[in-house]
């Protein structure tokens, strides 16, 4: 009895928890609601405002208005002159397990493929350690919508593209990465505790009825069976030839005998096994491109649910 008190305990302490990171969560979004929409950042003039406080704090406030009024009106004979200078659409990918951020994606693609044309490029600066199978395949897809249509697309990763992540980059025209960004890791694992003989030991019976010989294979709270066992591995396996296979459409010309094993590699070694094609950072990118291209960041920020809240405020407390 004392250790089935001890586990109710528990489990009323994590429910109130839960409950006061609701409240406080609803309490908030009712307060300051969470702005959402598309969002246009010109990145030429945010670099320009950054130089010009440099400018100013080396060669005095005067001199370095006279230099930005110079530059500004050369800018505005050079656009009368110019009428084909390129554009830059600047994407930025954030990944999580469950790759959230797809929704402002799909977003983002959408509004770059109704103003693109002839000449116009994306980079997609990606930083993602990879999830969910179905979900990273969606966002996959959400770039293929690019290519489809003929629009460059070069992915820059600055850290980590890896599994669900690299399924993403392997479909960009070109791959440029960090010295020590961490690249591949093209694999599938599943993983999960089972709380079957914790239970058996408080005296807790579970019950899970199916219909369907494979309708469950492994369970956290029932007791896993060898055969259970087998038939996830076999799914394992098919998910993982699906990976191998995207991979090979979008790069030919990789060894996947070589480089399909769940290993990841760093940057220079991964230019070596031509599972990149450049090294270099989304900084050194970005400042080239800014002499002769026009570059927009774009971002769509999306009001988030209920559920993702909740989970934000109990992360929350929890660090706290």
């Amino acid at each position: 009895m004392s250790d089935y008190g001890l586990f109710v305990l528990e489990l009323v302490t994590v429910a109130v928890i839960v409950v006061v990171a609701a409240l406080a969560i609803i309490s908030a979004a009712r307060k300051s609601p969470d702005s959402h929409g598309l969002v246009i950042d010109n990145i030429n003039e945010t670099i320009e405002r950054r130089a010009d406080t440099v400018r100013q704090s080396l060669l005095g406030r005067r001199d370095a208005r006279r230099q930005a009024k110079q530059r500004d009106k050369a800018r505005k004979k050079g656009k009368k002159s110019e009428s084909g200078r390129r554009r830059i659409f600047v994407l930025d990918f954030k990944g999580d397990i469950r790759a959230s951020a797809t929704a402002s994606l799909r977003e983002e693609v959408t509004a770059v493929l109704t103003v693109a044309g002839d000449g116009d490029e994306v980079l997609l600066r990606l930083e993602n350690s990879g999830g969910a199978v179905h979900e990273h395949g969606l966002a996959a897809s959400q770039l293929l919508r690019l290519r489809e249509r003929g629009i460059p697309l070069t992915i820059v990763v600055d850290k980590v593209a890896a599994s669900g992540g690299y399924l993403m980059a392997a479909v960009a025209d070109k791959i440029v990465a960090a010295p020590f960004a961490i690249i591949g890791s093209i694999g599938v694992l599943l993983q999960l505790p089972n709380f079957h003989r914790l239970l058996g030991e408080k005296g807790i019976d579970f019950e899970l009825l199916t219909a369907g010989k494979y309708k469950r294979t492994l369970t956290l709270f029932g007791e896993n069976t060898d055969e259970g066992r087998e038939k996830m591995q076999q799914e394992l396996v098919e998910v993982h030839e699906l990976f191998k296979q995207q991979i090979k459409e979008q790069r030919p010309a990789l060894d996947l005998e070589r480089i399909a094993t769940g290993e990841h590699w760093y940057g220079r070694q991964a230019l070596e096994l031509g599972l990149i094609d450049e090294i270099g950072t989304s900084d050194t990118i970005l400042l080239q491109a800014v002499e002769s291209a026009d570059l927009y960041r774009v971002s769509y920020k999306r009001r988030k649910n209920f559920f993702e809240r909740m989970m934000q405020g109990a992360e929350g407390l929890l660090r706290s």
